[in-house]
């Protein structure tokens, strides 16, 4: 029988931090979670609730004494905003919570990073770990992501065990992002390019398990701290094809119409340059970044994640649509 671990997931109650919560203490570990808000779902799950912010070092500190694992889950996510707000939170967050888990002297951290670390703006198809960064970032999330991801991995070959996970696209219940964005906008959708570029996504539950079986490996195998790993479906589809399954699930007709990628390019670049003038609150509809990530391919070789991690995904593209159409119908 496993021995129960105290383990500290910053994020806790967002989307993928709960479902990671949900299935430590499914198992037994003792669960402290750390957020800005606090959440009714983690008290009925008896998690230990830190109401904090990741640049809080002295709390951060606090939180990790006597933890055996942290998951660094939080992060500020978006395609627009002001660079200092997403540098706060995405590389001087990741810094306290390195800094806390020396200090504290934790085994092992996991941190949740994002394919988009190595988006270029071009296709990628079937690329693994050893692409690099781009020279260039076209959006605050993934530049920043970037240097705390490179942060941990740092960390990882120095004096902390570290492992760094980027799922792509999570969806599925309790998803307070794509999915209803995607939803919210279904009269207003129409298609990028030619609708053929195939991506990678991930069901929260599958990105769960995989940081899970991340933490354990890292204990049996501390030589492989400092390594990133994609993890995904492992069944690319076409991004449009999965908008309309999405949208189908939520009860929506499909996406009719399409913008050829130069036209969205456009209107993206002019949006970009109205709501910077004006210093509109909110996001563009559309910007450049967003244009080029809906038109092109991105999909990953996850055989690392499969070798080192024993990672497979246990929930079917098909399943996790049938349990977030459930989910829809009893939240509407």
């Amino acid at each position: 029988m496993k021995t129960p671990e105290h383990i500290l997931v910053t994020g806790g109650g967002g989307f993928l931090g709960f479902e990671i919560v949900r299935h430590l203490k499914e198992r037994g570990d003792r669960v402290t979670s750390l957020s800005r808000h606090r959440y009714p779902e983690l008290e009925n799950l008896g998690v230990h609730q830190i109401q904090a912010d990741l640049n809080d070092a002295k709390i951060l500190k606090s939180a990790c004494s006597g933890k055996d694992v942290v998951f660094h889950v939080a992060a500020k996510a978006g395609v627009w905003g002001a660079h200092e707000a997403y540098y706060r939170a995405n590389v001087l967050g990741t810094r306290h919570v390195i800094e806390g888990c020396r200090e504290a002297n934790v085994s092992r951290l996991v941190y949740t990073s994002s394919p988009s670390v190595i988006f270029d703006g071009r296709n990628m198809e079937g690329v693994d770990e050893s692409v690099p960064y781009p020279k260039k970032f076209h959006t605050p999330y993934p530049a920043t992501k970037a240097q705390a991801e490179q942060e941990v991995i740092d960390a990882g070959k120095q004096d902390l065990h570290t492992i760094s996970l980027r799922p792509h696209l999570i969806w599925g219940p309790r998803d307070n992002h794509l999915v209803p964005r995607i939803i919210a906008r279904a009269n207003q959708l129409r298609r990028i390019g030619a609708g053929h570029n195939r991506v990678d996504t991930i069901y929260v539950e599958n990105a769960a398990e995989a940081h899970i079986q991340a933490a354990d490996r890292l204990k049996e195998r501390p030589e492989l701290s400092g390594r990133v790993y994609f993890i995904s479906q492992d069944e690319p589809i076409p991004v449009w094809e999965m908008v309309d399954r999405i949208l189908e699930a939520g009860g929506k007709s499909p996406v009719q119409g399409s913008v050829p990628y130069p036209a969205a390019w456009i209107v993206g670049s002019v949006l970009e340059t109205i709501y910077r003038v004006f210093r509109l609150k909110g996001e563009p509809r559309m910007t450049r970044f967003v244009a080029r990530e809906l038109s092109t391919s991105h999909w990953f070789d996850i055989s690392a994640a499969k070798r080192d991690l024993g990672y497979s995904p246990t929930v079917s593209t098909e399943e996790g649509l049938k349990r977030l159409a459930q989910w829809l119908r009893s939240n509407t």
